[in-house]
């Protein structure tokens, strides 16, 4: 099916090298044939949240400049209206059976026994051609393009596949790991390290559009998953909520929990329901392909994100100069590696911002390693909220914040979350004279994003906290407030 897409792309739409695709997609057998069908075609994939609204898809699509896109019926509208903000008119492919009037069906490109697919033989792609372009707010600010080559991707999958890392059984004749694909293929966790590696390893997936709890449990028992790649929340959903009993784990042998740390409690409530699973934590970007550290395959030290990966190098560099820090000092954690993304898409400043000198990539974590070369995270200098391990820059909340006539000035920061991890939180400062209520504020920012980023709680302050150059002071808030 992939090699029918591409060809299709190439013949039937006239795609050109370097061409980039939009994927918006929730996780439905398709999206690797999707995937794969764009690179094979030549082209770049960029992947988005099938949630977005029309002004966070247009954001997107506007700033790649996209000639293409592959979606469903759910995003459809969205789409349609963000185009027509753009005044573009690119092509729409549907997977659905049923398709809008104007809109191209997938399985006619995809699932074309005729086409002619020996186009594809003189595409000539290399490690440093650009594979993907997830988006991704980096350390601060607004989403940017991460711009991940194919070499990129591959050294990630390499590097996990080895076999003190590798999370499952080698298949073969009479055995094949199950694995259920919650985490959204559009996001680098679910991309790269769940689908592409794990088809890479033989695996089934058995793709979720999305995490529904009864239906996730009946999933797991019924598969008989026996890997299991998540974030915190599930992590904490299926060690702590009473409706998970040990009968729901009893097939699985490995989990790896990523995106935001998992406390060493969530993972002994776990243990208490199947003592049989190994537990492991691991660390990683968009930028870093997914991954920079994992636990390897027997390691009990849950409090840790693990080693680094055989394809990066790890620095914890002092705040101050730069230099390198030895085991028990905290310092920022810088990645460096052929798993390390070639920079931000059109985005000099931002790149000049991230890399230090020597090809560093600066995560914006605090961390330190051990005298066993463990590695902890322990802070984060970055503003980025985590919610269900999905990134909410403050930056975005604020400036929809700003456009509110009574508001003043405003912040957003991260508070504690039992079920997400993280929340949104923001304080406000009405114009003078203005009566403005916490609800109608919450009710204006959150009909304008997806439901993640939805602001949790607001609070009036007579003023927000910044340093002499108007930066943000977000801890001295957490402080204040707290």
């Amino acid at each position: 099916m992939s090699m029918s897409l591409a060809a299709s792309l190439r013949t039937k739409l006239k795609l050109q090298d370097n061409d980039i695709v939009a994927i918006i997609l929730p996780n439905v057998p398709e999206y690797p044939c999707a995937l794969l069908g764009v690179m094979q075609a030549g082209c770049i994939a960029t992947t988005a949240n099938p949630a977005y609204n029309s002004d966070e898809i247009q954001r997107q699509l506007e700033m790649v400049k996209v000639k293409a896109v592959i979606a469903s019926n759910f995003s459809y509208p969205r789409i349609v209206q963000a185009l027509k903000n753009m005044k573009k008119n690119v092509p729409v492919i549907l997977i659905d059976n049923e398709v809008p009037e104007g809109a191209i069906k997938f399985a006619e490109l995809a699932e074309d026994l005729n086409i002619d697919i020996n186009c594809l033989k003189s595409i000539q792609r290399s490690s440093n051609d650009v594979a993907v372009i997830p988006f991704s707010s980096g350390t601060t600010g607004l989403p940017k393009g991460v711009v991940l080559t194919h070499g990129n991707i591959v050294s990630t999958g390499q590097a996990i596949s080895l076999s003190e890392v590798v999370a499952i059984e080698e298949t073969t004749e009479t055995y094949q790991a199950v694995l259920p694909a919650v985490l959204p293929f559009f996001h680098i966790f679910g991309l790269s390290i769940v689908m592409l590696n794990q088809m890479y390893m033989g695996v089934k997936l058995v793709t979720m559009p999305m995490f529904k709890p009864e239906l996730f449990l009946e999933v797991l028992v019924k598969y008989k998953a026996s890997c299991l790649f998540c974030v915190p929340p599930m992590a904490v959903f299926l060690g702590k909520h009473p409706a998970v009993s040990p009968q729901h784990l009893q097939y699985l042998e490995n989990m790896i929990c990523g995106a935001a740390p998992l406390a060493e409690t969530d993972v002994q409530a776990l243990s208490a329901k199947n003592k049989n699973i190994i537990i492991r934590q691991g660390f990683g970007l968009t930028e870093t392909g997914g991954a920079a550290t994992i636990g390897h395959r027997r390691d009990t030290n849950h409090a840790s994100v693990g080693h680094t990966l055989s394809c990066s190098e790890i620095k914890i560099a002092d705040l101050n100069t730069g230099e390198a820090l030895g085991p028990g000092q905290e310092g920022e954690i810088w990645v460096r590696g052929s798993n390390v993304m070639r920079g931000y898409f059109d985005n000099p400043e931002a790149n000049a911002e991230t890399f230090s000198p020597g090809g560093w990539f600066k995560t914006g974590d605090i961390g330190r390693y051990d005298d066993g070369k463990y590695l902890y995270i322990t802070d984060r200098l970055k503003e980025l909220i985590k919610v269900k391990g999905f990134q909410v820059p403050p930056a975005e909340l604020e400036a929809l914040l700003r456009t509110h006539p009574k508001v003043l000035d405003c912040a957003v920061i991260g508070i504690p979350d039992t079920i997400q991890g993280e929340v949104p939180k923001a304080f406000l400062v009405p114009q003078p004279g203005q009566s403005v209520s916490t609800e109608e504020v919450k009710e204006y920012v959150n009909a304008k994003v997806t439901s993640y980023k939805k602001i949790k709680e607001v609070q009036l302050v007579d003023s927000i906290p910044k340093n002499p150059a108007g930066k943000i002071l977000r801890k001295e808030l957490k402080q204040k407030y707290s």
